[in-house]
């Protein structure tokens, strides 16, 4: 089979380039072709078909009404995507279409190719855009559902795109756009990695036929963890951002007296170190960046692994990494992630944004037995082997792939291309 692949990040920038390049090799592991589509950038990886790749565009970057303007009209429609990717498809005849995220640098333009070509598509909701302009249900840090019921005018009066007006108004009307449009309609299936997203799609209107559930995975070549060398630390890897509850973390951390190790970067770093400065009984170390064998080592070192994210996570790898590794988990009760902590068997759930509740979920973590200890460890490993493994995800996506292909029914597939 012959896979059109499609994310707009061509190297790992989070979760879901994580996914899309372990898929990629498992897909050509089991013989099947990729082909890549994406945008052009000096950190991507090679690919035989980055000639087909945008422009490099930068949202963020600072911009003048006119070129804001410009950009803003190919966030919402990019000719040039749509214009590329006609080219890739004529050339390469894909026998079936697999987005991952796409708005903005290529947009929903990309979606008229696929239809006109009768391609079957599958769509893997990394996050929520589908459903709400700023992709995460959370405004000025707390959770949001405004736009059920297709409101979106909402992104614009609260300014839910980074506290922008212009930018928030540029959401709305793209929202708007894709609705008048019906360009989401060209996808035959949604795939959600948690429960917690699907059931969501459904609260806001998308047919249950069209999405399922499917987990991600991580196919790692199994690390060398130094035995008998377990630490009395628990571990904190991710984003330091608001939205994952690193605040709420180390004030719990502080107020039970645990070591706690925190890996990661992000916009909230000078903050936890101006926190940590002012305070002179901690056990908390900021540790930056790490990757590779040394980040394994101190996951599958950890006492435990700590996620208390505050948002609607979906299912994060940091989850998954500590489930393959036999760590036990400590996890808020939000979004997918109450998938991955089985209560009192591999781990312990507090309420998302409680100092107290996290701090109670820690103590019972400290008052673990050895015995008890080496159970959740066990308990993790079971789930990841189960649920999480490229050998328990490959047939279940080739079954969904063959699911869009039915739905499409086209008269003769191969005369599109003729077009």
């Amino acid at each position: 089979m012959k896979i059109l692949m499609v994310n707009k990040f061509f190297y790992i920038k989070g979760g879901s380039e994580t996914y899309y390049f372990a898929l990629k090799r498992l897909l050509e592991q089991h013989h099947h072709t990729v082909v890549d589509f994406s945008m052009k950038d000096p950190k991507n990886f090679p690919s035989p078909y980055e000639r087909y790749f945008v422009e490099n565009i930068d949202y963020n970057a600072q911009q003048n009404i006119a070129n804001q303007m410009k950009l803003g009209v190919k966030l919402i429609y990019s000719q040039e995507a749509k214009q590329k990717l006609e080219q890739l498809v004529r050339k390469e005849k894909p026998d079936i279409a697999h987005l991952h995220i796409f708005q903005h640098q290529l947009s929903l333009s990309i979606l008229d190719v696929l239809k006109k070509y009768h391609i079957p598509v599958v769509y893997t909701a990394h996050d929520l855009q589908m459903l709400c302009p700023n992709y995460q249900m959370m405004t000025h840090g707390k959770i949001c559902e405004r736009c059920k019921g297709k409101r979106y005018f909402n992104c614009t009066r609260y300014k839910c795109i980074k506290d922008s007006t212009a930018k928030s108004l540029l959401g709305t009307m793209e929202a708007y756009f894709n609705q008048a449009t019906k360009k989401y309609d060209v996808i035959d299936k949604i795939i959600t990695p948690s429960q917690f997203y699907r059931r969501k799609f459904l609260q806001f209107g998308v047919r249950p036929d069209r999405v399922v559930h499917l987990p991600n995975f991580l196919d790692l070549k199994q690390p060398k963890i130094a035995p008998n060398q377990r630490g009395d630390y628990y571990l904190y890897f991710g984003r330091l951002s608001k939205e994952k509850g690193i605040l709420t973390l180390i004030h719990s951390a502080i107020q039970t007296g645990i070591r706690l190790l925190i890996v990661g970067t992000g916009p909230l770093k000078q903050e936890l170190e101006q926190i940590l400065a002012k305070k002179t009984t901690h056990r908390i170390e900021l540790l930056g960046f790490r990757s590779g064998q040394e980040l394994f080592h101190l996951v599958g070192n950890a006492k435990a692994v700590v996620l208390p994210s505050e948002w609607y996570e979906n299912g994060p790898y940091s989850a998954i990494e500590a489930l393959m590794l036999g760590r036990p988990i400590i996890g808020s009760d939000i979004g997918g992630i109450p998938e991955l902590v089985w209560e009192g068997e591999n781990g312990f759930l507090f309420h998302h944004g409680s100092k107290e509740s996290l701090a109670g979920a820690i103590r019972k973590m400290e008052l673990l037995t050895p015995e008890e200890e080496q159970m959740f460890s066990d308990c993790s490993r079971q789930i990841y082997q189960k649920y999480y493994t490229g050998t328990a995800h490959y047939p279940k996506l080739m079954a969904i792939y063959q699911e869009a292909i039915q739905a499409k029914h086209p008269p003769k597939q191969k005369e599109g291309y003729r077009r």
